[in-house]
């Protein structure tokens, strides 16, 4: 390491939010940077670890050591080089990854100042750009085809692993445009989706082929073994998880309430210039907004609703508020801990509230006024399995207009299919964090080579 002991002189810095009243404004990532000196600065406090524990914590296995001290001496493309072995689009993560290599830093163990690695993540990405580092290659053909079913971040590692490996890809989504949640889930705020386009044009020019507006019908997959649009030696399922979680409770049918993704989607295809109508378009502009769930999905919607104009922003959760870190007994270092998430969202204007039921959405004239909810709490289950849920507290009525179901999503069943088929991502193992989506893209490109080459 360069400079072994910077992390007793100098401490954690991070760039920071935009101003709160300015960027809710507009939806322009939030998110500020570093200067390159100061940058720098951060990347050599990552110390010469006998074990670091942040290759064991990042499902990609990244290396922040290694590109970290290549960053704090200035050697921004041998930093790019290192990063990009594990990591296929560092631009990525290093936007919207909760970092669980920062939280499994020693750092953080000895004084809750771990390394900036996300943030470094991205600055280095963002040089290798600036400096035309990263630049369309060419690879020689094997004469095999490979189908990847599903463009999100699972998809489109697989597919890039597989390019580079010399197979013919073929890529299929059924939107518009190739990015899954990244495009139509995280809102523009968070990240750009002109980073996306950036990568894609790369893609294009290595010779993977995208085929949108095509939703590829998995049954017909599984019994026919191919599909209408041709044969290929092998294929990707990668079409993540389609099914939100909903709340089927009196009301569910009111004007105003709707799944989170039906929200964040046609925000963000209003941004990319398309067109609706008066009674399709769904905004919260003078609106009082509730938000059920209280996870990355309800934040997203609690910063796109001051964005549209709302009045005011009540977030809800049925489980008990997490404990107020930095520690958390249940889950010690290195393990991830489970504590309260404030984030940039939250910090523009929300009331949260935990240990809350919903019972009844209440309407007038077939529209939302507002929502009956229960306190509740969770006591042990002597048969052991999830608590009981149990009342705490009379019914009320949360008054509003309009309300997010940000409840997370149900873990599609897929049907049985042929050796030759191989499922990634969500699509395999549920709703999860970006990172390890791009993990297992990683992966099911290995087993498509093994099984093309035994």
């Amino acid at each position: 390491m360069g400079n072994p002991k910077a992390f007793l002189t100098i401490h954690r810095k991070e760039a920071g939010y935009r101003d709160l009243h300015d960027r809710v404004q507009d939806f322009g990532e939030v998110e500020q940077t570093l200067n390159s000196h100061d940058r720098k600065l951060q990347a050599s406090r990552c110390m010469d670890c006998g074990v670091p524990f942040c290759h064991w914590a990042c499902p990609l296995g990244n290396k922040p050591p290694e590109w970290n001290d290549a960053l704090y001496k200035g050697d921004w493309a041998l930093a790019y080089r290192l990063l990009n072995a594990t990591n296929d689009f560092p631009e990525f993560t290093g936007r919207i990854c909760p970092a669980l290599c920062e939280k499994a830093c020693v750092l953080n163990l000895t004084d809750h100042e771990p390394t900036t690695n996300r943030e470094d993540e991205c600055a280095i990405t963002e040089g290798a750009w600036r400096e035309n580092l990263i630049q369309p290659q060419h690879y020689e053909r094997n004469g095999k085809t490979v189908a990847v079913i599903g463009a999100g971040p699972a998809g489109l590692v697989a597919a890039n692993r597989l390019n580079k490996m010399g197979y013919t890809v073929t890529v299929f989504d059924k939107n518009e445009a190739a990015g899954g949640l990244l495009r139509y889930g995280i809102p523009n705020f968070k990240l750009n989706k002109k980073v996306i386009d950036r990568r894609m044009n790369v893609l294009e020019q290595e010779g993977i082929t995208f085929v949108f507006n095509t939703d590829i019908d998995l049954q017909q997959l599984a019994s026919d073994g191919k599909l209408p649009q041709g044969e290929f030696d092998a294929y990707v399922v990668s079409t993540g998880t389609p099914t939100a979680r909903d709340l089927n409770i009196p009301g569910r049918d009111l004007k105003g309430v709707h799944l989170a993704l039906e929200l964040l989607s046609q925000q963000n295809r209003v941004l990319a210039g398309m067109e609706f109508s008066k009674e399709e378009r769904i905004t919260a502009k003078g609106k009082d907004v509730l938000v059920i769930g209280g996870g990355d999905t309800g934040s997203d919607c609690i910063g796109t609703s001051h964005r549209q104009g709302c009045l005011s922003v009540t977030q809800i959760e049925i489980m008990p508020k997490p404990v107020e870190g930095p520690e958390d007994p249940a889950n010690p270092w290195p393990a991830w801990p489970r504590t309260l998430k404030t984030t940039s969202s939250h910090e523009e204007g929300c009331t949260r509230r935990w240990n809350i039921n919903s019972l009844e959405f209440l309407g007038k004239d077939g529209k939302l006024t507002g929502v009956r909810v229960q306190p509740i709490d969770w006591e042990p289950n002597p048969e052991g399995g999830r608590p009981k849920m149990v009342v705490a507290g009379e019914p009320e009525v949360i008054k509003c207009e309009i309300c997010f179901l940000a409840m997370g999503f149900l873990k599609p069943e897929q049907p049985k299919f042929a050796d030759n088929v191989f499922v990634c991502g969500d699509a395999a193992s549920g709703a999860s964090l970006v990172v390890r989506a791009m993990a297992s893209g990683r992966d099911a490109a290995k087993k498509v080579d093994a099984y093309l080459t035994k």
